[in-house]
């Protein structure tokens, strides 16, 4: 339609899930040395080659094994705070991916871990690669298995702490 504006928002990708945990605790397990390959699910090979703590600016470089396939990922972080941070893909299989995690309080002892992924895949053979790689079901998969482990790991830093 002449004059109008078009707006082209791209794919979004939501998921969130429950922490019997304080927010404090549910943050500093994202914050830990060594998450990325504490959150990665037991069939997935992470190849980490450089991962600054969590700051602004700072920069996370991987490598993920997909079944055979080795996919690099170079991602770097900003907006964070203890309510949560953003990784932005700077290399790697997507034309666009910024992953913003967000933890908020619901109760004293639970908290809500809000993950949201706004991407864009490339354009030809590229595009049908990272399609592939990244379904709509396997995202649900990763980040259902990743809520398992964070409940799972929180929960025995809790325990730990309170002996």
């Amino acid at each position: 339609m002449p004059g109008s504006l078009i707006e082209i928002t791209m794919p979004v990708f939501d998921y969130r899930f429950r922490v019997n945990a304080p927010a404090e605790a549910v943050s500093a397990f994202h914050f830990e040395p060594g998450i990325l390959k504490t959150l990665t699910p037991p069939l997935m090979i992470m190849q980490v080659k450089l991962f600054e703590p969590i700051a602004e600016g700072s920069v996370a470089e991987f490598r993920m094994w997909m079944g055979p396939v080795p996919v690099y990922w170079k991602a770097m972080h900003s907006d964070v705070s203890t309510a949560g941070f953003t990784d932005t893909q700077v290399a790697g299989p997507m034309k666009v991916w910024i992953h913003t995690h967000r933890f908020s309080p619901l109760e004293d002892d639970a908290t809500e871990v809000h993950e949201h992924i706004e991407f864009e895949h490339h354009g030809g053979w590229r595009g049908i690669w990272s399609r592939l790689l990244f379904p709509r079901i396997g995202l649900n998969v990763l980040f259902a298995t990743r809520a398992w482990i964070t409940r799972r790991e929180v929960a025995k830093r809790l325990e730990k702490s309170n002996r």
